[in-house]
């Protein structure tokens, strides 16, 4: 039996005020008993309630909760900033699971000091609360533009060169590797590329910068590379650049055994890791400048020498698990975060003496001051940078004054002929 107009107005008058005065959890069952009532949508009947309530003056308000006790105070929220900066300001996801192992690293330095209680506290935060205690900090550092790449999943359709063995994500030595161009927005001439590798499975990342993108010095840099990294590279996947798919990486992928695989053309999700890298590491670093000067590409390389170590010691990241969608929703299952040193230790397919040599590097590390030497070497990148165009607009001005003058001379030059044709 469906209510008319004026029972409506009746029934929503006597509700009203018992709404206004209840708690939480008996305005949801008031809002129940008013759905079956009046049969109305849940989110109408709501809104139906709080407008009726305007009217009524009489009625006394809701009597407003005591704020609770705040938890984290001073002594807590300072340090947590601080900590926050230097790791390069991570999202509480990532942050909270890597307090236990940064702050008594920090202490041990004295980068930090903190109270028995303040420790125990900042050992204990929740994810949320350090997204709402760090949001009034990360609104200052909010850019208007984003980048609309969105990483994707590794394709398992690729088309090997030579295959020595099955292409495995879940073991260290499966790299995927892209060249960063620093062209800055000219693409004319030769310009600085920086090489990025990323293990698909530990997420370790090593980056060299080359003067430009010629297929012997991308090889120099990714010999180079693989000296450093902490296990032997199983395989290498790429796009289809002249810079990778040549003689020379045939060669040394053939006579090493590695799988050499490489994506298809205009499919950036087939090497989603290393893209992703691209901008959480080299984008976010050194920016989208143009370096074209052996200074700045001296510059490059001694940067991405502390970079290495703060990102694979410091940093850490969430892998996917799984995905299943539910509707137009798609539901996602990430792992506990962790940074690629620590994936590297709990891998069983790294020797002992390989651990035993990244436990003993990780000792000597200072978090800190690795972030306070990458931040000296990008204000001297850019400030290099900021001088040469400086230098060549001055020159571009120059040249433009010049031709004017040129123009003129020849334009006086023109009407002294015609006089005298005239004359």
């Amino acid at each position: 039996m469906r209510l008319n107009m004026r029972e409506r107005k009746s029934v929503i008058k006597i509700l009203a005020v018992r709404y206004r005065t209840a708690a939480k959890k008996e305005k949801g069952v008031i809002l129940n008993e008013f759905v079956k009532l009046t049969r109305f949508h849940r989110v109408y009947a709501r809104t139906v309630l709080r407008q009726f309530q305007k009217n009524l003056n009489q009625v006394p308000l809701v009597k407003t909760r005591k704020p609770r006790k705040r938890i984290y105070d001073v002594h807590v929220i300072r340090p947590l900033q601080e900590i926050w900066k230097i790791l390069d300001c991570l999202c509480g996801k990532r942050l909270a699971p890597a307090l236990k192992e940064v702050v008594p690293v920090l202490e041990k330095y004295g980068e930090i000091k903190l109270t028995a209680l303040a420790r125990r506290k900042l050992l204990s935060i929740s994810p949320a609360a350090i997204d709402r205690l760090l949001a009034s900090e990360r609104k200052k550092l909010i850019l208007k533009g984003r980048s609309g790449t969105k990483p994707g999943t590794l394709l398992k359709h690729q088309i090997p060169i030579r295959t020595f063995s099955d292409w495995n994500e879940n073991r260290p030595g499966f790299l995927e590797v892209d060249l960063v161009g620093h062209e800055g927005g000219n693409a004319r001439g030769d310009f600085a590329q920086t090489l990025d590798t990323t293990d698909v499975c530990t997420g370790w990342t090593e980056t060299q910068a080359v003067q430009n993108k010629a297929q012997l010095w991308v090889f120099q840099a990714f010999q180079e590379i693989a000296s450093r990294l902490p296990f032997p590279v199983l395989g290498m996947d790429s796009d289809n650049g002249s810079e990778f798919i040549n003689q020379h990486m045939l060669r040394y992928c053939q006579q090493n055994k590695i799988t050499f695989t490489r994506s298809r053309s205009c499919r950036k999700n087939d090497n989603c890791f290393v893209e992703q890298k691209n901008y959480s590491v080299v984008r976010r670093t050194v920016g989208y400048f143009r370096y074209d000067t052996p200074k700045e590409l001296s510059l490059l390389n001694q940067l991405y020498r502390f970079l290495r170590l703060y990102t694979n010691f410091f940093q850490p990241t969430t892998k996917l698990l799984k995905k299943t969608r539910i509707g137009s929703k798609v539901k996602k299952w990430y792992d506990t975060p962790q940074t690629p040193y620590a994936r590297v230790l709990h891998s069983q397919k790294v020797s002992n003496l390989v651990k035993q040599k990244l436990e003993t590097e990780y000792k000597t590390l200072n978090p800190a001051e690795l972030k306070r030497q990458i931040t000296r070497l990008q204000s001297q990148l850019f400030e290099t940078s900021r001088r040469k165009s400086n230098i060549q607009e001055e020159i571009n001005l120059s040249n433009k004054t010049v031709s004017k003058k040129e123009k003129e001379i020849k334009n006086n030059q023109k009407i002294k002929t015609l006089r005298e044709d005239f004359s």
